[in-house]
C-alpha cells in the first residue's frame, strides 16, 4: 500500500507548488493546463456536418407535423 503521509518535498515538489501556487509550473506534469493559456482553436466550421444537422431537425418537423395531421390534435379543447 503506498505511503499517503509522505511530504510534497518527498517527490520534488515544493509546498507552494503542490498547492497550486502561483509560481507553479503551468502543468505540473499532470497534463492540464491551470493558468488559463490559450491552447488550439477551434478550427474551420464543417459545414457539412451543420448541413446534415439542419436537415435533421427539417425531418423531425415533418414527423411532429404528420403526428398532429394524423390524429388532428387542436390547441383549442
Amino acid at each position: 500500500m503506498s505511503d499517503h503521509s509522505a511530504t510534497p518535498a518527498a517527490h520534488g515538489h515544493d509546498a507552494h507548488a503542490a498547492h497550486g501556487g502561483h509560481d507553479a509550473p503551468a502543468d505540473a506534469g499532470h497534463g492540464t493546463d491551470t493558468h488559463g493559456h490559450d491552447g488550439p482553436g477551434l478550427g474551420p466550421i464543417d459545414w457539412k456536418m451543420w448541413g446534415i444537422g439542419v436537415l435533421g431537425v427539417l425531418a423531425a418537423l415533418i414527423v411532429a407535423a404528420g403526428f398532429v395531421v394524423a390524429t388532428s390534435f387542436s390547441f383549442v379543447a
